[in-house]
This record gives structure tokens, C-alpha cells and sequence, in this order.
């Protein structure tokens, strides 16, 4: 059962067969040759940002209540060790990963929901196994690159950061443009800044307690329903935010659960990206006042799973 709200901007928002039958990249189709054009043209300082969080146990984000989502874990297979046909040669160092695709920066690929038995495209949602999604996998996006836009909600506000159980507007979202001074176009992704992550900052020390005071507060703020139709309308590629649920949680109505992962990545074929570290971002922007950067989002090529662990980089 879903509210009248979501049906409504369900059928308005739906890209089901806008580029064929076949298709298994959604709206990563409008990052083309001006996108990435326009990326390259962002490139002003070359000041590189990593838009990610660590990965390790001890820094780790996942606090235990999403099934089947863990901290990463390395392991040392070698510490200087010699190569058995030249035992007096130089030593080698090799580790290995346990790793959930999605414990902290990462993209959501279309396969990551399913809502009535089907998937993005109208494809079956069984036909999703125990090696993943063959046809919509995150192996098949490729190179994720194109003109990036940072919306600056809270500073768009006069804040540090939006209150806890914010529900992110069309409204809020106008007002980050014109914030911005720059109006996201057809290809661009868009990052969407809360403030909730600023004190996972990795100069921070792991064991300071601020660390967790907003990062894993509740309610958390987020998307909404009516976003979907204002990010349609703008043709962008992909959205990603500092927030860990993505959304706003508790949900908007009781009818629909996490009612955005189903209209962006089912309805809409819309990639997301969560747990993005934007702060540094936010910073330079603020300072020269430029909010677009080229930006590449490629995933790991993990054939078949349906999410990807990633470090998004910013170059402005």
C-alpha cells in the first residue's frame, strides 16, 4: 500500500523504456559529450577533493541495524615475505578485504530495491540471485564522470547544519541554488549537503564522542517525495547527500517506506549515492563561491552486485 502523494509522483517521474527496452543505465544516459564538457570547464584551481569516508573497522559508520551491513575488515596475507624463487629478492606486503559494498561511501545501483516484483525497467525482481544482478549491476555503469553541483542546503539556510528530521523541500532546494548561483543542468549529478557528517571529519580522533552526535542522530534529515519531481525536471544524472538513510526518516507517511529509494532507483532508474564526506567540498565553495567541479563517481566493476563502495573525487 502506498499514499496517493507517492502513486502520484510515481506515474509522473517514471522512465520505464525512455532509452529502450533494454536499458540498464537510467538516467546515467544523460551524462553525455556537454556534460562532461561542462565538467572539464568547472576545472578552475585543480584542487582535488576525496568526497569519501574511511574504510576500516575501528572508523567504521555501521552501527548494526542494517542487516547484512558491516564495517570492513583487512586482513595482512603477507608481511615481508620473499617470492619463493628469489628468496634473498625483496619482501612483499599483500592484504585482503572483507568488505559490505555499501558499509560507508557508496553508490546504490538499481538492482539495490525492487517494489512489486519488479525492478527498474519493469526487468523481474527474481531474476536477482545469489551472484546478484547480471543485468542490472553495478558493473555496467562504467566511468561516472560529468559535471558535478554541490547545493548547500544548510548553508543556503545560515546554518551548520539542517535540524534533525528535516524533510529537504522543492523549496529548499531552490533556495540552494540560488545559493549556489548555478542551476543544475541535463547530466549533472548533484550533491546534496546536510551537515550531518561534518564531525566524521578523518582528522578527527576515533575515539572523540562528537564523532557520533550528529552523524547517527535520529530522526535524520532527507529527501522527499516531492524532490523526485523537481531532480526529474532537471534530467540529473545522479544525486547523492551526506546522510546515511539518504531520505527523510521517519518517513513522510506511513504508507510508504523509504519512499525516494523506490522513485529514484525503480520509477526513475536514478543512482544514489549515500555517506558522502562533503564537508572540504563545502568549504572551498564557500570560499571562492564555486559550486561546480567535474566529479568522477565510478564504481568498483564488481560484476553483478547491486551497490558499490567508492571515493568520489571532486576536481575544481
Amino acid at each position: 500500500m502506498s499514499s496517493p502523494a507517492f502513486d502520484a509522483m510515481a506515474a509522473r517521474v517514471r522512465n520505464w523504456g525512455r532509452w529502450g527496452d533494454d536499458d540498464v543505465l537510467g538516467t546515467l544516459n544523460l551524462i553525455d559529450e556537454a556534460a562532461r564538457r561542462r565538467a572539464v570547464a568547472a576545472v578552475v584551481s585543480a584542487e582535488a577533493f576525496s568526497l569519501s569516508l574511511p574504510l576500516s573497522a575501528a572508523e567504521g559508520i555501521q552501527m548494526g541495524f542494517i542487516k547484512g551491513r558491516t564495517n570492513p575488515s583487512m586482513t595482512m596475507t603477507r608481511i615481508n615475505a620473499p617470492e619463493a624463487m628469489a628468496p634473498d629478492g625483496p619482501c612483499f606486503n599483500e592484504d585482503i578485504v572483507e568488505l559490505s559494498m555499501q558499509a560507508a561511501t557508496h553508490l546504490d545501483g538499481l538492482a539495490h530495491v525492487s517494489v512489486d516484483g519488479h525492478l527498474y525497467n519493469g526487468y523481474p525482481a527474481d531474476e536477482i540471485d545469489e551472484l546478484g544482478s547480471a543485468r542490472l549491476g553495478i558493473h555496467h555503469l562504467g566511468a561516472v564522470v560529468t559535471r558535478g553541483v554541490l547545493l548547500d542546503l544548510a548553508a543556503a539556510r545560515g546554518e551548520d547544519l539542517l535540524p534533525a528530521g528535516h524533510q529537504i523541500s522543492v523549496e529548499d532546494l531552490e533556495r540552494a541554488v540560488d545559493h549556489a548561483g548555478v542551476r543544475p543542468e541535463a547530466g549533472d549529478a548533484v550533491l546534496v549537503r546536510t551537515g550531518h557528517m561534518r564531525h566524521l571529519a578523518p582528522d578527527r580522533p576515533v575515539d572523540d564522542p562528537a564523532r557520533d552526535v550528529l552523524a547517527y542522530s535520529w530522526p535524520s534529515p532527507g529527501l522527499t517525495i516531492a524532490t523526485a519531481g523537481w531532480f526529474y525536471d532537471h534530467d540529473t544524472a545522479l544525486v547523492a547527500t551526506d546522510t546515511m538513510v539518504f531520505e527523510a526518516y521517519p518517513c513522510e507517511n506511513e504508507e510508504d517506506f523509504l519512499p525516494v529509494h523506490v522513485l529514484h532507483l525503480v520509477e526513475m532508474g536514478m543512482t544514489q549515492g549515500q555517506n558522502w564526506m562533503l564537508e572540504d567540498l563545502a568549504r572551498a565553495a564557500a570560499a571562492d563561491g564555486r559550486h561546480t567541479f567535474l566529479l568522477d563517481a565510478s564504481p568498483l566493476r564488481f560484476t553483478g552486485a547491486v551497490g558499490s563502495a567508492l571515493t568520489p573525487i571532486a576536481l575544481r
